[in-house]
């Protein structure tokens, strides 16, 4: 979101993380508030996923690329990469912007001080995807 009279420019400060082994590591700018979602989909739910969607741009994979393995289902779109030595998904490629990555909160480095967490439906994801898709944008 580009800034003006309105909407002054948003604080981007650096987050780290990666993996439970260390073989997967990044890097990305983020807002200095987070606003995260708690999705309830079928692998969000199941892995405890809660996400911060940034803009491709401003994500850095570290190092690592060698151990990632990638998950695809259903629309083949979103692109889940797991570490393929100990199974931790720190990001993935979000169907709902393809544009961005999506950062697991709870694979940073230091736990965020300025979060809100919010709820999103992810079992009706086709009625709810909307509501996600300016997150690659901010």
């Amino acid at each position: 979101m580009a800034a003006d009279d309105n909407h002054p420019p948003m604080e981007l400060v650096e987050y780290r993380g990666g993996c439970h082994c260390g073989a997967v590591r990044w890097q990305a700018l983020g807002p200095a508030h987070i606003e995260a979602e708690r999705c309830n989909c079928s692998i969000c739910f199941m892995s405890g996923y809660v996400e911060l969607i940034v803009p491709a741009a401003r994500f850095t994979l570290l190092q690592g690329s060698e151990a990632l393995h990638t998950y695809t289902f259903n629309s083949g779109v979103a692109q889940h990469h797991f570490c393929r030595h100990c199974g931790v998904k720190s990001f993935y490629v979000p169907r709902s912007n393809p544009d961005g990555i999506s950062l697991n909160i709870h694979c940073f480095d230091q736990p965020p001080s300025n979060i809100t967490i919010s709820d999103f439906d992810g079992v009706n994801w086709e009625q709810n995807a909307h509501t996600l898709a300016e997150r690659s944008k901010l």
